[in-house]
């Protein structure tokens, strides 16, 4: 189970607050807002009811605590109560924390009132308590009962930590000039209790540059597989194997938060649709409501089976009628329900080695799944005897174990490769999944280092073999740009550059940035990532210039030429084509020849092809489509049952190739729109459903952006338009 958690934040609100220091555009209290943003929506991605959190005001205009009617506690406010936060809180506390009017208020007292909220709200409860204090020090403060909260601290196992706007920082390398002399007193004060309490200190400016630097989340693992593991049959054989283990999880893939779908409530937008929602299913569509007026999507399926007698040809049936299938080459094979327990493996939990590997025989391409670990019972001591003998054994001999895992009973058996792994105070197996030779794909490659012919004969000269002399410009490149010791460590000596624990996931936590940000500023557009996220985005531009020369001499070995720009249409490169001289050479050859104004309906495709080549505008280009299209149209209407829907489909796929290549998608959308049209209407010699299929199984649809730059459509316009409705 995870750790419980209460912390509160005390945020100094007072006037003071309200100042630009140091060179920065935006107030002490705006600036000090983003470290509490963060920390707060960082707990609320948690989704945890066991994370709570409580704000309190200091220096604030009015007074709310439950200790007000003392004069020592006066402009201090609680803004939320210790709970869990959720997005009405969190806009809630957006709409309560903003600048106040007076700088009357002691953070002393604040601190007081906090410790009296966690203890009434953990109670004797196992909580991890926690008081973050957030000011500029510049009001006053009474430290004289310093000694009893101390106390109070230390026998409740709380957390004290205090931020300061412009504290002076000696091990973060900051110090304020000219300093007011009652926030260097009140700064003194806050730094002794802190040290008092074992707490932490700091200033501002560290939290606010180490709030890019990723929190790496910890879970408390849970065991995958407890029970035996055994070498050879423990209930035939005496000399077998057998060792109480268990197995937990040793590295996860952890996944960027999904989204969800979520739509307007139709009972907000008018008073006639409210009553068809609540008349309907009402109960359920206000369940997944929250309190902005939003609902939660949700889809419904239906299955429908051919049927001559019922209206429309088809007929709707349950899920619960229906056989799963499964593709057979062409072929569906149903598997009714009662006949499922074929298809189930009758096994029983269990751990069993089947066999080793030496260490230079098994590849590491072969993984296909994270790593476990495997221990021994933890209170068994005969089993930790034998699993440190088998782990040694397995280290000396230099071998894996291959292993048949089944972690529960009726579970779909896996195989496992268990590695032995010692280190000074515990030994262990990791494993991680092998595939079965199901799971194997082989694939054939020709050889890098030489070229076999036609005639069989082996050479080694070729342009697609590299030199010796590009074998070396590449290994000389290679050598220059080496990260391995580009780096420097603590004392300025060469070292690692990019260490696996300095490097994370981009997607991942710009995501959870995206959504922070989103979350306390709704109207405002999402700020660059963090720079340790886009840190070894690139190389170092102090290595890729020591580099420069090499990738030059590499360049040249190469033989790297400039590759002209692509030609993206006929009518371009027309255009591109005109002889130096300048002379028309058609009119050189002889007559002009005839141009055919319209496709010919005995060979459209040819006479479309043709037309085309010979057309200049878009005017001409549509007139060509559209002369097509009629034919098309043509077939789809005289056809009988499907016999002309080959012809017509080949003359759209041509339609929509030479649209994309003279870069006017535009014209074929129009036209496709309007076949769909007439086919909903059945003015195409009735009933053509069947044709829309034709389009949708040859991919003919709307070209996207995709496929041609110059549409207008997205992909996701293009899949609905699809749809035949």
């Amino acid at each position: 189970m995870a750790d419980k958690e209460a912390t509160i934040y005390i945020v100094d609100v007072g006037s003071s607050m309200g100042k630009k220091c140091n060179g920065r555009q935006e107030s002490n209290l705006d600036w000090a807002m983003n470290y509490v943003w963060e920390k707060i929506t960082s707990t609320m991605a948690l989704d945890r009811k066991t994370v709570t959190c409580g704000v309190i005001g200091l220096r604030t205009d009015a007074t709310v605590n439950e200790m007000e009617m003392e004069e020592s506690f006066q402009h201090i406010s609680v803004f939320q109560e210790i709970n869990q936060i959720l997005l009405p809180d969190l806009k809630a506390l957006r709409r309560k924390i903003k600048l106040s009017r007076t700088d009357e208020g002691d953070a002393i007292s604040a601190i007081v009132i906090a410790i009296s909220m966690i203890t009434k709200y953990c109670k004797k409860l196992k909580y991890k308590r926690k008081i973050v204090l957030v000011t500029d020090a510049l009001g006053s403060m009474d430290a004289d009962d310093s000694s009893e909260i101390t106390k109070k601290i230390a026998s409740d196992n709380m957390e004290l930590v205090v931020i300061g706007i412009d504290f002076d920082d000696a091990e973060y390398g900051f110090k304020e000039e000219d300093k007011d002399p009652v926030k260097a007193h009140n700064e003194a004060v806050l730094r002794n209790l802190v040290n008092d309490c074992d707490g932490v200190s700091g200033t501002m400016q560290q939290a606010i540059d180490e709030m890019g630097v990723p929190r790496l989340k910890s879970t408390r693992p849970v065991a995958s597989y407890k029970g035996q593991l055994t070498l050879g049959n423990p209930v035939e054989y005496n000399s077998a194997m057998c060792i109480d283990v268990e197995r937990y999880p040793r590295t996860m893939i952890r996944a960027p938060p999904s989204a969800s779908q979520y739509i307007q409530r139709s009972d907000l937008i008018s008073p006639s649709s409210s009553a068809t929602l609540l008349s309907g299913d009402g109960d359920a569509a206000m369940a997944g409501s929250d309190p902005n007026g939003l609902t939660s999507v949700r889809n419904t399926r239906s299955y429908q089976v051919k049927d001559d007698e019922a209206p429309g040809g088809k007929r709707d049936v349950d899920r619960e009628e229906l056989a799963k299938g499964y593709a057979y080459g062409s072929t569906a094979v149903p598997i009714a329900e009662s006949e499922w327990n074929v298809t189930k493996l009758e096994t029983q939990a269990g751990l069993e080695i089947i066999g080793f590997i030496p260490w230079n025989r098994y590849e590491r391409y072969m993984h296909m799944s994270v790593s476990c670990v495997t221990i021994p019972q933890k209170t068994n001591n005969k089993a930790i005897m034998g699993f440190s003998s088998l782990v040694h054994a397995l280290f000396e001999l230099e071998s894996y174990a291959v292993a048949r895992l089944v972690a529960k009973a009726e579970r779909d058996p896996l195989l496992i490769l268990l590695a032995p792994s010692i280190e000074s105070d515990y030994e262990c197996l990791l494993d991680v999944q092998l595939p079965f030779a199901e799971d194997l794909r082989l694939y054939r490659f020709p050889p890098l280092d030489r070229v076999l012919t036609v005639s069989g004969k082996v050479t080694t000269q070729h342009r697609t073999i590299p030199t010796e002399a590009l074998n070396s410009a590449m290994s000389d490149y290679v050598d220059r740009m080496d990260l391995s010791t580009f780096g420097k460590d603590e004392e300025g000596k060469p070292a690692e550059y990019m260490k696996i624990q300095d490097t994370y996931s981009a997607v991942l936590h710009r995501i959870d940035q995206a959504v922070r940000w989103r979350a306390v500023h709704p109207n405002e557009p999402i700020p660059p990532p963090f720079d340790i996220l886009v840190k070894y985005s690139n190389p170092p531009e102090e290595l890729v210039k020591k580099a420069k020369r090499r990738l030059e001499k590499l360049a040249a070995a190469a033989d790297v030429k400039k590759v002209p720009p692509k030609v993206n249409s006929r009518k371009r490169a027309r255009a591109e084509a005109t002889p130096i001289s300048g002379l028309d050479i058609d009119a050189l050859l002889g007559p002009a020849r005839k141009v055919p104004k319209t496709v010919d309906p005995e060979d459209p495709i040819l006479s479309f092809q043709k037309l085309l080549d010979s057309t200049e505008g878009s005017d001409g280009i549509r007139e060509s489509a559209e002369s097509l299209a009629n034919i098309v149209e043509k077939h789809v209407s005289d056809s009988f049952g499907g016999n002309l829907y080959g012809r017509a489909i080949e003359e759209l796929r041509v339609m929509r190739e030479e649209m994309i290549e003279v870069e006017e998608p535009g014209v074929y959308n129009t036209i496709l729109r309007k076949l769909k049209e007439k086919l909903l209407k059945g003015e195409l010699g009735g009933e053509r459903k069947d044709f829309w299929y034709e389009v949708r199984k040859n991919r003919l649809g709307l070209v996207d952006k995709k496929s041609s730059e110059r549409s207008d459509v997205s992909e996701e316009r293009a899949r609905e338009f699809n749809a035949f409705r």
